[in-house]
C-alpha cells in the first residue's frame, strides 16, 4: 500500500507518492516559508491528491502522511517545536488533526536530517549498515544517526540532530543557534557569501564578479588557485573534516555519510574528509568509510514509507497494551 511522504525544505516543498521502497510519482511546490505553514498545506494536500489521480489512487486509501521538516520534532506527538526563521507558525499546528481532517490518514514526522539518514540507512549509502552517522551539506548542516539499528531521537526530540552546531572554533562567530563558533556558523551556505565578503583578498578574487557565491564557485575558482577561494575550500574541509571526527567520537559508527547539495563538489570532498578521518579519528578496531549520499532528494520522501510504518506499528502496540 502507497505512502504519500512530504519533504519541506527552506526553497521547495518535495511530494511523492512511495511504495515498497520506490517513489513512483513525484512533485515539487515552491515553499514560500515566510508565509505561515497552514496556508500551505491546502496547497500540499491538493498536490498530493494531484499525484494519486495521475496514478489513479484514491489518496484515502494510502496508508498515510510520512513529512520530513527542518525542526526539532516531537514524533510521537507530531509535534514541531522549534523554527529557524520559516513557517512561523509551525509549532501551533495540530498536524495530526489535519491530516484526518483533509485526507483521513494518519500521520508521521520527523527530522529532515534525520529523515534523510532514514533513506540512506534502508535504501542508500546505508544500506547493510546498522551503525552510521549523516552529515547533509547545504543551507546548513545537518546530522543524525543510527546506532545499533535503531534511530537515534532523545527524550525530547533533539538527539544527534545538532551536530551541526557543535563548537569547531572557540571564540568564532555567534550561530543563529545562540552557540558560538559553530560548524554551520564556519562552514555552510547560509554564511558563505557574507564570510567571503569579510575576507582581505575578496576584492581582487574573481568571487566579487559572482551574482551568487556558493560553494560550487568555491570548488571551482580554488582549482584556478583563486587565492579567496582557496581560503574557503581549505576552511570549509578542515571543518567538515573535523566534525565528521567529533561524530565518530560520540556515536562511533562504522559509516559517515555526506550528503547535501554541497557534495556536487563530491570528488572534492570525500578523500579530504575520509584522509582526515583515517589521520585523526581514534578507531582502533578499523576504519570508517565515508560515502556519498546515493539518493539525493529521493532519501527523505522513501524514509518516509518506513516512518509511516514506524508509527502504525508502535500505534497497534500501545492498542494492544491498553487492553490488557
Amino acid at each position: 500500500m502507497a505512502v504519500l511522504a512530504v519533504d519541506f525544505g527552506g526553497t521547495r516543498i518535495k511530494l511523492g507518492l512511495v511504495n515498497s521502497g520506490k517513489v513512483i510519482a513525484q512533485e515539487v511546490l515552491p515553499a514560500q516559508s515566510d508565509e505561515p505553514l497552514a496556508q500551505r498545506l491546502e496547497q500540499v494536500a491538493n498536490a498530493l491528491e494531484k499525484l494519486c489521480e495521475h496514478r489513479g489512487i484514491d489518496p484515502r486509501t494510502c496508508e498515510g502522511i510520512g513529512i520530513s521538516y527542518p525542526s526539532i520534532i516531537d514524533s510521537s506527538r507530531a509535534r514541531i517545536l522549534d523554527h529557524f526563521g520559516k513557517f512561523g507558525d509551525a509549532s501551533q499546528l495540530d498536524l495530526r488533526g489535519w491530516a484526518r481532517q483533509r485526507l483521513n490518514l494518519p500521520l508521521a514526522i520527523d527530522n529532515d536530517a534525520r529523515m534523510a539518514l532514514i533513506g540512506e540507512w534502508r535504501f542508500g549509502a546505508g544500506r547493510g549498515c546498522d551503525n552510521c552517522v549523516i552529515i547533509t551539506l547545504g543551507t546548513g548542516i545537518g546530522v543524525s544517526a543510527v546506532i545499533e539499528g535503531r534511530v537515534l531521537r532523545g527524550v525530547h526530540g533533539q538527539a544527534g540532530i545538532l551536530g551541526g552546531h557543535i563548537t569547531l572554533r572557540h571564540g568564532g562567530g555567534n550561530c543563529v543557534c545562540g552557540n558560538v563558533g559553530c560548524a554551520e556558523r564556519e562552514a555552510s551556505t547560509s554564511v558563505i557569501n557574507r564570510l567571503a565578503h569579510e575576507h582581505p583578498d575578496f576584492n581582487h578574487s574573481a568571487l566579487a564578479a559572482k551574482s551568487t557565491i556558493d560553494y560550487a564557485a568555491i570548488f571551482e575558482l580554488a582549482e584556478q588557485c583563486d587565492v579567496c577561494a582557496l581560503s574557503f575550500r581549505d576552511l570549509s574541509l578542515q571543518v567538515w573534516s573535523a566534525l565528521a571526527v567529533n561524530l565518530i567520537h560520540v556515536f562511533d559508527p562504522e559509516r559517515v555519510i555526506l550528503g547535501g547539495g554541497v557534495m556536487g563538489s563530491a570528488k572534492f570532498i570525500l578523500p579530504a574528509v575520509q584522509s582526515y578521518v583515517n589521520q585523526h579519528a581514534h578507531t582502533p578496531w578499523g576504519k570508517v568509510r565515508v560515502v556519498a549520499s546515493e539518493l539525493g532528494d529521493r532519501a527523505a520522501l522513501l524514509a518516509g514509507e518506513w516512518l509511516v510504518q514506524e508509527y502504525l506499528e508502535k500505534s497497534i502496540e500501545n492498542e494492544s497494551l491498553e487492553l490488557r
